[in-house]
């Protein structure tokens, strides 16, 4: 089994590394006053991870919420 998580790992950064390397043009993007240039690649990846922080975050949060209902429901 440890065999076939390094194999999906090693594509995943594959797919990855051919990513970075296609999507090298800047963007631009803006937030109320913010404006920033930055490599697609970077941009994406940035995305990424704050949709990681904030989904598992959110899920915590959930997860917490409907312990302690259940807890006091009993």
């Amino acid at each position: 089994m440890r065999t076939i998580y390094l194999a999906i790992i090693i594509v995943f950064v594959a797919a990855l590394i051919v990513f970075l390397f296609q999507n090298t043009q800047s963007v631009s993007v803006a937030f109320l006053m913010l404006a920033v240039s930055m490599p697609l690649a970077i941009l994406v990846f940035i995305v990424y991870i704050l949709g990681a922080v904030t989904g598992g975050s959110l899920f915590a949060l959930l997860r917490r919420s409907y312990a302690g209902s259940w807890r006091s429901a009993s």
